[in-house]
């Protein structure tokens, strides 16, 4: 379950396009942030994705993304002509087909197809009315959902929502929050030609009313257990509230959020930065913010619950990728950034209301110097400053102590998810 923001030009303070996501998996998928240069293919070669293979073409264009580990495709990134993509699971009335390309894979070929927003929406919804969509999403999991997404560039976004081999699209004139339910309602700039004759045909549609995509194709149990509608009013409304006052900082603070009150065992709202426990199945995995101008900036945690790390800025002109970033699996390791970095977000999050205001002053005084220093075009002082910021969260999750309040549910779950990935003898 996740979250995906855009606010084009008009809706930032300095002008430039910035687009967020949060990217909620199972808490013990390991998420690789990586660089993949431009690359020329034999004309009839067969590209392996996640559950299928389809044609290959000729060059597929430099990105940057990030992949749940085992998944071929990616659920965020970048190209190097300024595209960016975001995906939302999205839950129909429509069964998901057994095998298919999965959301993720759709996302990281339109990274690597096409050069500017339009040619990205073309590129998957083709391929969608082509081979389809489908699939388990999860590791060893059963979960299969369709998609939605924010694709954009410098100038242009698309919300495209999509059932099945159908979709709907939607242009963005200022800013657009999506979450795991449909936002497209009665009205569009792009659909598959026969969107209202299915939804008759299903029974969905009653010709008496208003055509509403979202109400037609909406699995609204499925939008419920999912929580959507908690987060998506948040950050539409935060998108609303901030208009033309939209910068950098704001997006770190919209991907940061809990509602007060909140803690990882106490989730009667739905937060934004989402904490996996009893009472939620799903973690913020990694994070990404794109800055969209003539030359595009990258950010990316490589790592869990943004709340408690940074964001590291990655461009295609310097694509070099931090530390361990694009190491890790389904098990701890130590050459992992995800990993490490998870280690001390579970001991954290243990003792939540103690230790996160001291990691969030952190969060916000270091994020602010390497914001600067990137600007300044100081490359040479950000890793070490991420190093310092590291090594003084570690210092603070050593010391913590579980919160006395912390329900034996809670718990029990975080010893199942700890001993599943070799971590019972680490947190």
């Amino acid at each position: 379950m996740c979250d995906t923001l855009i606010a084009l030009k008009d809706a930032t303070e300095n002008g430039i396009t910035i687009f967020g996501k949060n990217s909620d998996r199972p808490p013990n998928e390991a998420q690789l942030v990586e660089y993949h240069p431009r690359v020329s293919h034999d004309s009839d070669s067969l590209l392996k994705c996640t559950h299928i293979s389809i044609p290959q073409v000729r060059e597929t264009y430099a990105v940057i993304i990030s992949r749940p580990f085992w998944i071929w495709g990616a659920e965020m990134g970048a190209n190097e002509h300024g595209v960016v993509v975001g995906n939302e699971a999205v839950f129909s009335n429509e069964e998901v087909p057994e095998n298919g390309l999965l959301g993720m894979d759709l996302l990281r070929l339109a990274l690597e197809r096409s050069k500017n927003a339009n040619e990205a929406l073309d590129v998957i919804t083709r391929l969608l009315e082509s081979h389809g969509q489908g699939g388990v999403c999860e590791y060893k999991g059963v979960l299969m959902y369709h998609n939605s997404f924010i694709i954009a560039d410098k100038d242009t976004a698309w919300v495209l929502e999509t059932s099945d081999r159908r979709w709907v699209a939607k242009r963005v004139e200022s800013a657009w929050a999506i979450s795991n339910g449909y936002t497209i309602r009665n009205s569009w700039d792009k659909a598959s030609p026969d969107i209202i004759e299915h939804a008759i045909e299903q029974g969905w549609y009653d010709e008496s009313n208003e055509f509403d995509f979202a109400l037609a194709y909406g699995n609204e149990a499925m939008r419920y257990i999912s929580r959507c509608d908690d987060r998506l009013s948040y950050t539409t409304r935060f998108l609303e509230d901030n208009k033309g006052q939209l910068t950098f900082s704001k997006m770190c603070e919209v991907l940061r959020s809990h509602p007060e009150g909140w803690s990882p065992w106490n989730q009667e709202v739905a937060a934004v930065c989402q904490h996996a426990g009893h009472e939620n199945a799903y973690a913020s995995t990694c994070s990404q913010i794109s800055e969209l101008d003539i030359k595009s900036t990258h950010w990316f945690t490589g790592a869990s619950s943004p709340c408690m790390n940074l964001f590291y800025p990655i461009s295609f002109d310097n694509p070099i990728i931090y530390s361990g970033f694009d190491v890790g699996d389904e098990k701890h390791s130590i050459e992992s950034h995800w990993w490490k970095r998870e280690v001390v977000s579970r001991k954290i999050s243990m003792a939540f209301a103690d230790s996160l205001p001291a990691v969030a002053k952190l969060v916000s005084d270091y994020q602010q110097q390497i914001y600067n220093k990137y600007r300044e075009n100081r490359l040479d002082v950000i890793a070490g400053l991420f190093i310092e910021f590291e090594q003084k969260t570690e210092a603070i999750a050593s010391k913590s102590k579980p919160s006395n309040d912390i329900p034996s549910e809670f718990l029990e779950y975080w010893n199942e998810r700890n001993s599943e990935a070799g971590l019972d003898k680490v947190v």
